[in-house]
């Protein structure tokens, strides 16, 4: 199996007025393509922090980050963000839709920054939403959808580029408890159809569908356990 994830000794702290917090102390961490990986951790944990680096959100205070073999720890915002959008695919629990652009744009949006030409863009996103069971939904503003269809559309968006990874920051907080399960089992089929999931979440029940198991505390992995 090839690496999609190498973490070598990451620092991460944070100033606050003349002292200085640690978060992150030194974590070691390997990710291979096509896992599916719960990340746990009560709150002040540094999972969040550590969301932050895998997504190309923030940078470490040392330590090494390679992204599909590439050095992703010392790259320049602009860097980072081209990285984001190609490498990564993001969903969050507060979904980040625009509200006045139908299913469909938002599913293309990521499309737009890659430069991919309408027609292309038009086409991958109907798959997408196809693909995330929205067929029927695509001309529907977020306000239009329900939460769970909301979240849909999320995936959709965070899968249109075809990035190396899905980050999923605690995808079902805003759900209720059937459609929490709707969502993870959209996510469990994401992952049966290759792509590599990390999922964010402080639930139990969301954690049991990954197939690994990641718990920090106090900045450090306490547990890396494999389930499946």
């Amino acid at each position: 199996m090839s690496l999609v994830i190498k973490i070598r000794n990451i620092i991460r702290d944070f100033p606050l007025g003349q002292e200085v917090v640690k978060v992150l102390k030194g974590i070691d961490l390997d990710i291979e393509r096509g896992e599916y990986v719960a990340l746990m951790g009560p709150s002040g944990s540094g999972k969040s922090t550590l969301m932050n680096l895998l997504g190309c959100l923030d940078t470490p205070t040392a330590g090494t980050y390679e992204l599909n073999g590439s050095d992703v720890s010392n790259m320049s915002d602009d860097e980072l963000a081209e990285i984001r959008n190609k490498e990564i695919g993001f969903v969050f629990q507060t979904f980040n839709l625009l509200p006045r652009t139908t299913a469909l744009e938002n599913v293309a949006l990521p499309m737009v920054y890659a430069g991919a030409s309408k027609s292309q863009r038009i086409k991958r996103a109907e798959e997408v939403l196809d693909n995330v069971g929205l067929s029927d939904r695509m001309d529907h503003k977020p306000n239009q959808l329900s939460g769970g269809q909301r979240q849909r559309v999320a995936v959709g968006r965070a899968l249109v580029n075809k990035p190396s990874i899905i980050l999923a920051d605690e995808p079902t907080g805003n759900l209720d408890s059937k459609t929490s399960l709707e969502i993870m089992n959209l996510f469990d089929d994401i992952h049966a159809a290759g792509n590599t999931v990390i999922i964010v979440t402080h639930e139990e029940e969301v954690a049991q569908h990954a197939h690994r198991v990641i718990r920090l505390r106090d900045g450090m992995v306490e547990s890396d356990t494999r389930l499946k």
